[in-house]
């Protein structure tokens, strides 16, 4: 009697959906693709999906961030399995310390990206593909939800983003966790499980242990709804920053305040904000938004001053035009 046929795995036809897309990962010629490879099911689906793509191409790279004992067994899971499936492989070992008022979870984050763009850069690749799913997907929506977050959070995570440098991209965000790791168990490789995923000191992780369970109760199948969503957010916020740019035509950048205050307040906080985060990557929260606009509303006299704390920096008034003065 003949073997069963081994499973198809479900990342290849994502990835080339994906591709067809953003073409430029299948351009013809040896450059190098990157995984992120953390050595969990969703980056090891991913990264034999990449491998059979686009064999002798593909190239793992791991960051131990050195936070968990477990790191050193990560480290050596991943070397191992490289090298049964002939995979090239990069290990970056960083020590993601948080700055205060950081959390351990954002530096861990930022410092992976960096490592990640480091390597994928020195290795000359054309990106580099992460293996977040639909669960990662709607777990951001839900923690932008609990967060009061406007359109930039509720629109979540994009397929396609750079950052320091390089290209990123997320194939998988339409496929669940629950595939995933299926496939990889039914097809008999080998993974490793974060034990800091269970860990409900993590608001993520609450939301992934207690919150998404009552979702998928009370709505089986909610995951693509809450993708949905987080895509008509992106959307909405594409249109916002177009507008943005428009208003920013009239106002100049740093814009003068005598042209702010010929827009209404909501087109005000609008180009405050994109001019924010385009020249200074910062973001006022609700409350320093709103006291900015009135200190605007307010100077209408020549010695009007204005001195607003945002993120580490502050907003300022120089002659007739707002400034942002970042930390010495």
């Amino acid at each position: 009697m003949n073997a069963s046929p081994a499973p198809a795995n479900p990342c290849e036809q994502a990835l080339a959906a994906w591709c067809g897309r953003w073409a430029g990962f299948d351009t013809p010629h040896v450059t190098p693709v990157a995984v992120a490879f953390s050595g969990g099911a969703d980056s090891t689906a991913l990264l034999l999906a990449a491998h059979r793509r686009w064999p002798g191409r593909v190239m793992a790279l791991h960051v131990h961030h050195g936070l968990q004992a477990a790191g050193d067994r990560f480290e050596s899971h991943v070397r191992a399995f490289c090298a049964q499936h002939g995979i090239a492989l990069r290990v970056d070992r960083v020590q993601a310390g948080h700055a205060p008022g950081q959390s351990p979870e954002d530096a861990a984050r930022q410092a992976r990206y960096i490592a990640l763009a480091r390597m994928a850069a020195d290795a000359g690749a054309l990106g580099v593909l992460l293996g977040q799913h639909a669960d990662d997907q709607a777990e951001t929506v839900l923690l932008a939800l609990s967060r009061g977050a406007g359109l930039p959070g509720l629109s979540a995570m994009p397929e396609h983003f750079e950052r320091h440098g390089m290209v990123f991209g997320r194939p998988l965000l339409e496929l669940p966790a629950a595939t995933l790791r299926a496939w990889v168990q039914s097809a008999g490789h080998a993974f490793v499980d974060d034990p800091s995923n269970t860990d409900q000191r993590f608001t993520r992780n609450r939301i992934r242990a207690v919150l998404m369970p009552a979702w998928e109760a009370s709505f089986p199948g909610f995951r693509p709804m809450l993708a949905r969503s987080a895509a008509h957010a992106a959307q909405a916020q594409r249109l916002l920053d177009e507008l943005a740019a428009i208003d920013l035509a009239r106002t100049g950048t740093p814009p003068a305040i005598a042209a702010l205050r010929s827009l209404s307040r909501e087109r005000q906080g609008n180009a405050v904000r994109h001019w924010l985060r385009a020249s200074a990557g910062v973001a006022p929260s609700a409350a320093q938004l709103d006291e900015l606009l009135d200190q605007i509303d307010a100077c209408t006299t020549r010695g009007h001053r204005i001195h607003l704390k945002v993120a580490s920096g502050f907003v300022t008034r120089e002659g007739e035009r707002l400034r942002y003065a970042p930390p010495i």
